[in-house]
């Protein structure tokens, strides 16, 4: 199958914290969205996320990404920091915001279902 050239899609890509992961990926099946799921982990932190690809009409993106709003929240958790000027390599408790979706939105010119 070949896309309508007269209709605009788009292709969103969530990534989101794991534990949000299964919440995001219900909510956006009940209202009708088809959701391929991959494995992902921060550069960062180093932590377990999933990446959610997410094919739609340009038309309905903010639902979407209201649907992720809801459903992936940000938290705030420690990290242990060293000390620059502690005469000891002393960590220090540092906090950090982690979690939320970041999305990013590409628009489709061509795809084919076969």
């Amino acid at each position: 199958m070949t896309k309508d050239p007269s209709s605009s899609n788009r292709l969103l890509i969530a990534v989101v914290q794991a534990q949000d992961a299964e919440n995001a990926q219900n909510a956006l099946s009940k209202i009708g969205y088809t959701i391929t799921r991959l494995p992902s982990v921060g550069g960062f932190l180093g932590r377990r996320n999933a990446t959610l690809l997410i094919g739609l009409p340009d038309d309905q993106r903010e639902t979407v990404i209201q649907v992720l709003h809801e459903n992936c929240r940000q938290r705030v958790e420690y990290i242990a920091v060293p000390l620059e000027s502690a005469p000891l390599p002393l960590p220090a408790p540092t906090p950090i915001t982690i979690g939320g979706a970041t999305i990013f939105a590409l628009e489709i010119e061509h795809y084919e279902e076969m």
